[in-house]
């Protein structure tokens, strides 16, 4: 089959979104299909274009034997109402361009992912351009959960974007949900026929996310952390992880000498973040920047436990962060802060602690209780999340389902 993959965000951007994406493409691709990706040229989360394609409209490139069109889209390192509207709305319309004229080629599929949602809007209207069946990917509710974090409060705007929310689900052959929260929002509040919603979750890359114990230790040291019981943050750093709460929970902990906290990643909140521990004076925690997806196995396996937070919100109990997946991939404990869902999984596979989303002193509290648990113990722990990623979400598992979705409906 030959399949038009939309997704705003692909690599070598680094993230939950562009990994789900490469790894769905590639799956698809190593079954005989032929599949051409649609996405932005790099440039997130900071909004500065990567070397190599600054200066271009669109670029054309093979990646693992995967075609893709990076296309030029607004960017900008300052993230307000404006400037988001107008690089989300730049890739619709440059996605829609790039579809009708330099890929002029008839698609058996068009399959769009969203967040954001003007991504699937390219996608809705090349599949009504090109004649092709629309599958919707969901893995988060646009508009929904834009409006309940403030970043969109014009109410034109709401208004068109539930109208192409709506289109896209009215188009849409199949709609692919990623958390049973989701899926249960589609269904009932949404009102998307049950026979038209799938559940295809996120997952981990598990035969690359390991645990390499001798990297990490070599690692820990080089960082000059041998010593010190070390709480990692790898991911975006922006509004829907209230990442204050742990830099309030560093302040709460700096009486404790052997304790560490390492801040992976970039976005928007990168700087008020950096001034906001350089003002409290944390000596304890590091920001060490955005690392590369194939350096985070290693990252993973030199800390003691990784944070996944998400801001206490009604919308994020149905959230099931990949960071999660890839943690437990590599065997280490999570300090949760995020209600609903993810804390079901957490539950089910005791693969950390959880704590109250926004309440620092009960992260600081619950750091405090991981550390003093016998480090055989929280091998368990880390081991035991790994068997059950293995079993329940490996990223190969899940695109299988995919292929299987797509291969069943194509008559």
């Amino acid at each position: 089959m030959k399949i038009l993959y939309i997704s705003q965000y692909f690599p070598p951007e680094a993230g939950a979104t562009q990994t789900r994406a490469f790894e769905n493409a590639r799956y698809l691709k190593s079954k005989g299909h032929d599949v051409i990706v649609l996405c932005e040229i790099p440039n997130h989360p900071a909004g500065i274009v990567f070397k190599g394609y600054r200066g271009r409209l669109f670029k054309k490139e093979v990646l693992e034997g995967i075609r893709v069109l990076y296309i030029r889209v607004f960017t900008s390192q300052k993230k307000n109402f404006l400037t988001r509207l107008a690089f989300y709305l730049s890739f619709m319309a440059g996605a829609s361009l790039a579809g009708m004229f330099l890929l002029r080629q008839n698609f058996d599929l068009i399959y769009a992912t969203s967040p954001p949602l003007p991504a699937a809007g390219a996608g809705l209207w090349l599949s009504l351009y090109k004649k092709n069946p629309f599958y919707f990917e969901v893995r988060d509710i646009w508009p929904d959960s834009a409006i309940e974090l403030g970043e969109i409060k014009n109410s034109f705007v709401i208004k068109m974007a539930r109208k192409l929310e709506q289109m896209c689900y009215a188009r849409a052959k199949k709609v692919i949900a990623v958390t049973k929260g989701i899926e249960k929002t589609l269904k009932k509040e949404k009102k998307i026929p049950g026979h038209k919603v799938e559940f295809i979750p996120n997952g981990a890359t598990i035969d690359s996310f390991y645990r390499d114990q001798s990297r990490g230790e070599n690692l820990k040291s080089d960082l000059g952390l041998h010593n010190k019981f070390i709480v990692l943050y790898a991911g975006i750093l922006g509004i829907a992880q209230n990442l204050e709460t742990l830099l309030n929970a560093a302040d709460e902990l700096r009486h404790c000498s052997d304790i560490h906290f390492l801040v992976a990643g970039a976005g928007p909140k990168k700087a008020a973040l950096e001034s906001m521990a350089a003002r409290l004076g944390l000596k304890n925690l590091d920001f060490i920047g955005e690392r590369p997806r194939n350096a985070m196995p290693e990252l993973y396996s030199a800390v003691d436990a990784a944070l996944v937070p998400l801001a206490k919100k009604e919308i994020f109990k149905h959230a099931r962060p990949s960071k999660l997946f890839d943690a437990w991939a590599c065997e280490t404990p999570v300090l949760l802060g995020i209600e609903g869902e993810a804390k079901n999984l957490l539950d089910q596979c005791g693969g950390g602690i959880f704590y109250q989303p926004d309440n620092h002193r009960d992260l600081a509290g619950k750091i405090m209780a991981m550390k003093n648990t016998p480090w055989t113990y929280r091998r368990q722990m880390g081991k035991s999340a790994r068997l059950y990623v293995e079993k329940h979400h490996s990223r190969r598992v899940q695109a299988a389902k995919l292929e299987k979705l797509i291969v069943s409906l194509s008559g």
